[in-house]
């Protein structure tokens, strides 16, 4: 839920600014209200990553694999902003894109860890 349009803060800062606008735009543009996502909505959509598998999953909701971080639950690892993502879609039924919200640790990390779930960095495969 993007909480104001470019057309709302252009308006609010008046035709006179002479600062380029540009910048705080897209920074209010990424502001996702994260209240309706419960800890429930996670879990459905950890249960439609599991129906769906890995591939699939991301073709129909539109993120990646994880680079950097992976959320865990019952020993198995997810993708964390790729399921808080499907999460708030099934809370509001509004779909977000990957760049509509950051991922690390003051993004999709954090809003999970506030829910209840443990989020740590990908573990690298060992060197042989």
């Amino acid at each position: 839920m993007i909480l104001w349009s470019p057309k709302d803060i252009q308006i609010g800062l008046g035709a006179a600014a002479d600062e380029p606008q540009g910048a705080a735009i897209a920074e209010i543009e990424s502001m996702v209200a994260w209240d309706p996502v419960t800890h429930d909505h996670v879990l459905r959509a950890i249960k439609e990553y599991d129906r769906l598998g890995a591939e699939r999953f991301f073709s129909e909701h539109g993120f990646a694999p994880t680079t950097t971080y992976e959320l865990t639950w019952e020993d198995r690892r997810y993708p964390p902003k790729a399921i808080l993502g499907v999460a708030y879609e099934f809370a509001t039924g509004e779909r977000l894109a990957s760049g509509d919200f950051e991922g690390g640790k003051s993004g999709a990390v954090k809003v999970l860890g506030q829910l209840g779930f443990t989020v740590q960095q990908k573990r690298r495969p060992a060197k042989a």
